[in-house]
């Protein structure tokens, strides 16, 4: 069961401290996300933090704890490791691949190198000890004693821990499973959080409701209810709110849910910062105020922005101009909405700023040394100024996108809405590689109007999870009628993708990607070639810069 966590006055807690939570300690594998996710999809709350984490600070105290998989050695000098509180907690521990190499080299050091690398699909073989202690079949109850896995290891068990037994094996791993036979200590070799294991959500599912007892009751409809009760409470009945909206699904959800919580006390402001979609601004507005009766303010400071960004070609330099400009507006809009209510009778200050941070940000924006290196700066994370004179208020900030979609259809929001594809906070300015100019910006516009309207008519929008069109740095030859065109490269890119955490380019048809190439070599002026992007995420990211 969960424990209270402090509070803020009458603030209700965070989710942690309200449901059942399993922490995933993440050692730096590329699947760690994906234990978390399956664990929501069970309806089982659960967090992710650094392997470094120190458990005397967190105000709560898990029901279980998974170790998850990583590129490291355990026995090597610089290896990372848990903080020795996790085995004194008194909790069930699991560990995944590095996880279980973690558990056994805190039980007696005995991991080596293998004598063969062990990748790909493995065949699992389950042993059975009816006569050991009753919880060490757990994990692998009603689960048949042959099942295929996944493996992605090259170092191993060299030896059975003290006071363990040998719960599965592989041709390769004679210690592929794991159990303690006095605690809920589990290792696996294999990756149950894939789905080239066919039984591992089963596993996982074991491992937290039947060893755990965690209870499943993580859903949306019980989340907006705590949600909408956490806003209240923490802007009071005459605090006022300013946010950022863009038109996406994140910022949509957000807005329609403190809309709910507070009413006209919630001020969206759109700020057009001329590296939006083309007809964006004036798009959003007709749909988040006539669709959703959300008060909208906008602000056209495209000038502004793209001002600043004249000559900047490093993509960080761009995000932080973005944010810093964009908090500035912000604050501007907030100093207007607080003068205009000063004879207004009800009305308090405006104290914080609405964000649609999203857990898959929160995640690739931690960073320590060795796992988990950051990728890039988050605008919804680490990229606003330190200056901000507001307080930040993320109500999606604990949820995945698949999460938001259906708390966004919970909340009455339209279908064509819910499932828009995403944008980025800074918009097409990381979609254009090098120095943004506004003729770069009219042609990315363009081009990706194209794209997606033809993705649209073909019936493949529900099928990407995200699309675009991008500009690429320099320039290269093309031939337009009878002359010679030094023009742009436009890179265009889908993928698909459950969580955002990875993709892979979608596969179109070749006849009709050629149709798209030619739409806009023909009716975008300044391009002299078009390509499309595959490559999947990791090793690339989703957007370009």
């Amino acid at each position: 069961m969960a424990t209270n966590g402090a509070t803020n006055g009458d603030v209700p807690p965070p989710p942690h401290s309200i449901y059942d939570t399993i922490l995933v300690l993440d050692f730096g594998s590329q699947y760690t996300h994906l234990i978390t996710r399956r664990l929501r999809e069970l309806n089982v709350y659960s967090e992710l933090l650094p392997c470094t984490q120190k458990l005397s600070e967190l105000s709560w105290k898990p029901t279980g704890i998974i170790l998850s998989g990583g590129p490291y050695s355990v026995y090597a000098a610089d290896a990372p490791h848990v903080d020795p509180a996790v085995f004194e907690l008194d909790v069930p521990i699991l560990g995944i691949c590095y996880g279980l190499q973690e558990i056994a080299w805190h039980h007696g050091k005995n991991v080596a190198a293998g004598d063969k690398r062990e990748y790909g699909r493995a065949a699992l073989k389950l042993e059975k000890h009816a006569a050991t202690s009753a919880h060490v079949s757990q994990l692998f109850a009603d689960l048949p004693q042959d099942m295929e896995v996944w493996m992605s290891h090259g170092d191993k068990l060299s030896k059975l821990p003290d006071n363990f037994v040998t719960i599965a094996t592989t041709s390769n791993s004679s210690f592929a499973g794991i159990a303690h036979t006095e605690k809920e200590y589990f290792g696996i070799q294999f990756h149950p959080e894939v789905t080239h294991t066919p039984m591992g959500t089963r596993v996982i599912k074991n491992f937290a409701v039947n060893v755990c007892k965690a209870r499943q009751d993580w859903t949306m409809t019980s989340f907006v209810d705590q949600e909408i009760a956490r806003i209240r409470s923490l802007v009071g009945p005459k605090g006022q709110v300013i946010g950022a909206v863009s038109g996406g699904v994140d910022s949509t959800v957000a807005a329609k849910l403190m809309k709910e919580a507070i009413g006209d006390r919630f001020h969206a402001v759109l700020v057009d910062n001329g590296v939006l979609r083309k007809g964006e601004a004036a798009q959003v507005h007709a749909t988040l105020t006539k669709g959703l009766g959300i008060q909208l303010h906008v602000i056209d400071a495209a000038d502004r922005f793209l001002d600043l960004l004249k000559g900047v070609a490093d993509p960080e330099k761009k995000r932080k101009i973005i944010g810093n400009t964009f908090i500035d507006c912000f604050e501007e809009r907030a100093l207007a909405i607080a003068k205009e209510a000063e004879n207004t009778l009800n009305a308090g200050p405006i104290e914080f700023f609405l964000q649609g941070t999203l857990y898959p940000d929160v995640i690739e924006s931690i960073s320590f040394k060795g796992p988990s290196q950051t990728i890039k700066t988050h605008h919804n994370v680490g990229g606003l100024p330190e200056r901000m004179s507001l307080k930040l208020i993320e109500p999606l900030r604990e949820l995945f996108k698949d999460e938001v979609r259906v708390l966004g259809t919970s909340l009455g929001i339209p279908e064509d809405l819910v499932w828009r594809h995403p944008f980025p906070g800074p918009g097409i300015a990381i979609r254009i590689i090098g120095e943004v100019t506004r003729e770069k910006v009219r042609i990315a516009q363009e081009a990706d109007e194209i794209f997606i309207a033809e993705i649209r008519a073909a019936g493949l929008y529900r099928q990407i999870s995200q699309a675009f069109a991008a500009v690429m740095e320099g320039r290269a030859v093309g031939v337009v009628g009878d002359q010679r065109l030094h023009g742009y490269i436009i890179a265009l890119r889908a993928v698909q993708t459950t969580d955002f955490m990875t993709a892979r380019a979608f596969r179109f048809d070749m006849e009709w990607l050629e149709r798209v190439v030619e739409r806009i070599g023909n009716e975008v002026e300044g391009v002299a070639r078009v390509v499309y992007e595959v490559t999947s995420k990791p090793p690339a990211t989703i957007e370009f810069e």
